[in-house]
């Protein structure tokens, strides 16, 4: 295994990266007071699949050095705690359609919003699945997740 990284897959993220300055510039400062579901979906959506980034780092280099890997584990509960708190938010949000804001237990298995709504509950929920995994009830929380090694 190389330990070079490769320019092919690092070429996307700083891409993602411009794409969500780009969106703040544009969109925040003569924007809506309130954040869209639609947009607390997107940005949801994007802390999960930076969870996934950082999972796979955390897990390969983990093995090769333990000290990054810890960081990188780290980060990935950070992101996983993140996420969950957007997820929080988007069901804290008027609707749409209504302006209602749904029950607090909206997302809870058989009590679905309904499609489109219920896409960010099946990503929240396959997440979890790999965060139950991943990570022990204590990191989650810990108000610090970081370990040191010398």
């Amino acid at each position: 295994m190389s330990r070079t990284p490769s320019t092919t897959g690092q070429d996307f993220v700083p891409f993602a990266t411009a794409a969500l300055d780009f969106h703040r510039a544009l969109n925040l400062p003569g924007g809506p007071l309130v954040t869209s579901r639609a947009e607390l979906d997107a940005l949801h959506a994007h802390l999960v699949s930076v969870h996934g980034l950082l999972d796979a780092h955390a897990m390969r280099v983990g093995q090769l050095v333990p000290a990054e890997g810890d960081q990188l584990q780290a980060a990935r509960t950070r992101l996983w705690q993140a996420a969950d708190h957007v997820h929080a938010a988007y069901h804290a949000a008027p609707r749409t359609d209504s302006g209602e804001v749904p029950e607090t237990d909206a997302c809870r298995p058989h009590l679905p919003e309904g499609a489109p709504e219920l896409t960010i509950c099946q990503r929240h929920q396959r997440t979890a699945h790999l965060v139950r995994r991943r990570t022990t009830s204590a990191d989650l929380h810990a108000p610090f997740t970081g370990l040191v090694r010398r």
